[in-house]
C-alpha cells in the first residue's frame, strides 16, 4: 500500500510541470528544468551582444595620353611670275595627358550590449525581434535600435545572441545634442557648398 502512493506521488510530481504549462502555446515545448530560459515566445526578453566592425576600400585609377604632330614646308615660288611666293614652313604639335585616381575607404566599429523583445514568431519557430536603448549624457542623447530575425538555436544557454547571428538585421545608431550639432556645417556653409 505504502509503494503503491509513494508510486503515485512520483508520477504527480513528473506530471506537474506539464499541468503548469497547459495554456498558450508553451504546451508540448520540452524546457529543461536545470538550465536558464531561453526567450522563445512573444514578449519574452533576449540580450543582443553587437559587435560590427565594417571596412570597404574602392580604388580607381585612369591614366590615357595622346599626342599629335604635324609639319608642313614649302620654299619659294618657281619662275619668273611665281617669285613673290616667299619660303614658308609651319610645325604644329599638341599633346593630351590625363591621369585620373580616384580612393574611397570607409571604417565602421560598434560594440554595445542591449536587450531586445520577441515581436513575433515565425511558422517555423524564429523568433521577430525589435528593440532601442537610449542613452542620455548632458543634454547629448544616444539611440541605438535593433530588428531582425534570430533562430532559436542560435540563442545560447544564458539567453544572448551575437548579432552577426540575426538575419536580415538593421542596425542604427543616432545621436542628437551639442556633438552632433557642432560636427555639423552651419546654414551658410551648405549653402556655399550647394551653389559650389
Amino acid at each position: 500500500m505504502k509503494a503503491s502512493r509513494i508510486l503515485l506521488f512520483i508520477l504527480i510530481l513528473l506530471l506537474l510541470p506539464f499541468a503548469f504549462k497547459g495554456k498558450g502555446q508553451d504546451f508540448g515545448q520540452s524546457q529543461s528544468l536545470f538550465s536558464d530560459i531561453k526567450a522563445h515566445k512573444v514578449g519574452d526578453v533576449l540580450t543582443v551582444l553587437i559587435y560590427e566592425q565594417n571596412q570597404a576600400s574602392n580604388q580607381v585609377q585612369t591614366k590615357t595620353e595622346k599626342s599629335n604632330d604635324a609639319s608642313t614646308k614649302g620654299g619659294p615660288g618657281v619662275g619668273p611670275l611665281l617669285r613673290f611666293i616667299p619660303a614658308f614652313s609651319m610645325d604644329a604639335e599638341s599633346e593630351v595627358n590625363f591621369n585620373g585616381k580616384g580612393q574611397n575607404l570607409r571604417n565602421g566599429s560598434l560594440r554595445a550590449r542591449m536587450s531586445v523583445t520577441v515581436v513575433g514568431v515565425k511558422d517555423n519557430g524564429d523568433l521577430i525581434i525589435e528593440g532601442s536603448r537610449v542613452l542620455g549624457i548632458s543634454h547629448d542623447r544616444e539611440t541605438i535600435s535593433l530588428s531582425g530575425v534570430v533562430r532559436t538555436k542560435d540563442v545560447s544557454p544564458d539567453n544572448t545572441v551575437n548579432s552577426y547571428q540575426i538575419a536580415d538585421a538593421e542596425i542604427k545608431y543616432t545621436g542628437k545634442g551639442n556633438v552632433d550639432t557642432g560636427t555639423r556645417p552651419g546654414w551658410f556653409a551648405r549653402l556655399v557648398s550647394w551653389f559650389f
